[in-house]
């Protein structure tokens, strides 16, 4: 039921764009204030949130590792999955960042027939997870061309590796489709593996229903009603120069795909979708293993009143014998 609402709500949001869209006098909403407002929420949420995790006092050795942590020279240690020192530690970001590390490591305990537990590899989630990840990357990188020119030559480059394919003598681009591949693997996680759909609530599927929309309607405007892409980049560019543009020749289909976009940006910092900040900044995996090399005390430890065994046992000796209860002195 709550993935039904979340549906119809990413429904909603699309015929807003399609009616916004198509009424001339509403497209200075939908193709200027919309969007703009959308990015000032998604810059000034993210810069919040992650500000208020960077105050946020970590004051112990938390880190979560696997294999050997550094200890006696014989001993190999792990210096990806236990690092001791910052150099480590950036090897272990950067695997965890780009190439998801403890996903691909993720396992799961289960019973098998002969009665014993297993824990058998689980790669699907990671496989999908990259699917969807690195085409979203490219695709983000791909309509930087819409806000410069020239297009840089990153944009460029990025665009003959992505479209190396053809379909009808035009570039078919390969991150859309992934993306749209991974969305719906996500999904299906969601909603086949029982355990996973226990814990997941609506709100957990309105990015994928956004993201999904928004690949959709993507693909649809380059391959199935292709839109006009001067007007567009006119657009786009009047945004960067702050001199508003607003083509009266743009699809309608154009605006759904805008006003899908505009809200996952403004949806973004209050989302689940914030990992994406958050994990630089977690301590769990930011922080060196080298609780063996220097002790870390807890800089919050203030003076205590404690009351020992000793001091309970005087004041209250006399009670406790006439319960019968054992004294340490008579």
């Amino acid at each position: 039921m709550q993935m039904m609402i979340a549906f119809a709500v990413v429904v909603a949001i699309a015929a807003i764009g399609y009616i916004g869209g198509s009424m001339p006098g509403l497209l200075f909403i939908f193709g200027l204030v919309l969007p703009l407002v959308a990015v000032l929420v998604f810059i000034i949420g993210f810069v919040r949130k992650v500000w208020g995790w960077a105050q946020t006092p970590v004051p112990f050795c938390i880190s979560t590792t696997v294999g050997q942590q550094k200890s006696l020279a014989w001993i190999t240690q792990d210096k990806v999955g236990n690092p001791s020192d910052t150099t480590g530690v950036i090897r272990r970001m950067a695997a965890e960042i780009l190439l998801f590390r403890s996903l691909f490591r993720n396992v799961k305990a289960e019973i098998g027939p002969s009665g014993w537990i297993g824990y058998p590899v689980e790669k699907w989630l990671w496989l999908f997870a990259v699917l969807f990840h690195w085409s979203f990357l490219f695709v983000v990188i791909r309509h930087l061309r819409l806000f410069f020119v020239p297009s840089p030559a990153l944009v460029r480059g990025l665009e003959k590796i992505d479209g190396f394919l053809l379909l009808d003598l035009q570039p078919l681009f390969l991150s859309g489709i992934l993306l749209l591949i991974g969305v719906i693997g996500l999904y299906l996680r969601r909603v086949v593996i029982s355990q996973v759909r226990y814990i997941s609530h609506g709100i957990d599927f309105v990015p994928l229903f956004l993201i999904a929309g928004i690949a959709v309607t993507g693909i649809l405007m380059r391959y199935v009603w292709p839109i006009d892409l001067v007007a567009v980049k006119s657009m786009t560019m009047s945004w960067v120069t702050l001199s508003p543009v607003l083509p009266a020749n743009i699809s309608p289909l154009f605006f759904v795909h805008l006003t899908l976009v505009s809200a996952l940006l403004a949806w973004f910092p209050f989302s689940k979708l914030m990992h994406m900040g958050g994990i630089f900044l977690s301590p769990t995996r930011n922080q060196r293993a080298n609780s063996r090399e220097i002790r870390h005390v807890n800089p919050w430890d203030y003076p205590v009143h404690t009351h020992t065994y000793e001091e309970y046992e005087d004041e209250f000796r006399d009670k406790m014998k006439g319960c019968g209860l054992p004294v340490d002195k008579e």
